[in-house]
């Protein structure tokens, strides 16, 4: 095994033995229709945390909240719940974030209530239901079925769905982990003229992303003429977003226009990212590598293991086919998947509750 494998390898049974709680931070489990959990420990603020105006009161409106928007289903919920536990650990402010899930309108969303409330007894969140008929008749055939769920375009109805309150959001993918302060991100700066903010990677052959009939029409040239910025592939997975701009600019119906072009005459084949390249690339504000370390659950169709990008981390990000808990179950993680696997709170049904610790 190279040495650079050894290392994260080695990383990550530290960082597990580290945290390895005392007896006393011993934790309960519980069943649900949907998995099972571990119930995570309790995370307080640090001193110099913004203060709640509303006095005790909980709501989505509290203006010292940080919003971070996610979507929930019994698929992905190990994903969501490792994400979530992550957030909470590395924030400084843990109880200053409030959670904004969006799950299909449908009976087994109570069941991803009650879990989530099992799972953090504290946390400040809420079930948005979303109507996949919104946009199940918008969806085109994708490279990978999975890329077809309706719940990967619930980012483009947050405006809609979320209180007019929330005037800023950050929206995250189910399959990252966060191990910096997330307050780092959600107060970065994001101009006028900028309506989301993610890191962008202009080395990235942005051409690839569409058909060549679409660039060989001269389309490409005449659609992303004019922008602030060179176009270029940003991941949609991880980012800083705008809400009173997006309302303002209509971009939902912005979206769903390509979306329906797509119907009509095929140009690209990657699901619901295509359609927020044609509205945003070129005037997306960027932001640091080292929150989207992308791309370590492979390509979409192999899912083959990848190492991180050169530069710091502040969030890892395993889109792509491969998932680190379907690699973990199955006795073929990646050297990363390790990295993941501390912040797992999924019992297995052989699991004993009496035995079972958390970080």
């Amino acid at each position: 095994m190279p040495s650079s494998l050894q290392e994260i390898v080695a990383s990550a049974l530290l960082l597990a033995l580290l945290f390895l709680p005392s007896p006393s931070d011993a934790i309960r489990s519980f069943p649900t229709a949907v998995a099972r959990f571990a119930e995570a420990p309790q995370f307080r603020n640090g001193d110099g945390c913004p203060a709640s105006s509303l006095r005790g009161c909980v709501t989505a409106c509290d203006p010292s909240h940080v919003h971070i928007a996610m979507t929930l289903d019994s698929h992905y919920l190990r994903g969501s719940i490792a994400a979530v536990f992550s957030i909470l650990k590395h924030a400084s402010c843990p109880e200053s974030i409030f959670f904004h899930f969006v799950a299909s309108a449908s009976p087994s969303s109570s069941d991803l209530y009650r879990t989530v409330r099992s799972v953090f007894p504290s946390l400040r969140f809420k079930i948005y239901p979303f109507q996949e008929n919104l946009v199940r008749g918008l969806i085109s055939a994708s490279v990978r079925e999975a890329l077809e769920n309706p719940l990967n375009y619930a980012r483009n109805y947050l405006a809609d769905l979320l209180e007019p309150c929330v005037q800023r959001v950050i929206y995250l993918d189910s399959d990252l982990i966060v191990v910096d302060d997330i307050r780092r991100l959600w107060d970065m700066h994001l101009p006028e003229s900028a309506v989301i903010a993610a890191p962008e990677y202009c080395h990235a052959n942005f051409i690839r992303y569409f058909t060549a009939e679409f660039w060989e029409s001269g389309d490409g040239q005449r659609i992303f003429y004019g922008r602030r910025r060179t176009p270029c592939y940003f991941n949609t997975g991880v980012m800083v977003m705008d809400m009173e701009r997006w309302r303002a600019g209509d971009y939902r119906q912005k979206i769903e226009y390509w979306m329906k072009m797509q119907q009509r005459r095929r140009f690209y084949e990657l699901g619901s990212l295509p359609p927020f390249l044609l509205v945003f690339a070129g005037e997306v504000e960027g932001v640091d590598h080292r929150w989207n370390q992308h791309g370590l659950g492979g390509d979409n169709l192999s899912g083959n293991c990848r190492p991180l990008h050169p530069g710091p981390t502040s969030l890892m990000h395993w889109s792509g086919k491969g998932k680190p808990w379907a690699r973990l179950d199955a006795g073929k993680p990646c050297p990363l998947d390790h990295l993941w696997a501390p912040y797992d709170l999924y019992l297995p049904p052989s699991s004993s509750s009496a035995s079972l610790f958390v970080l």
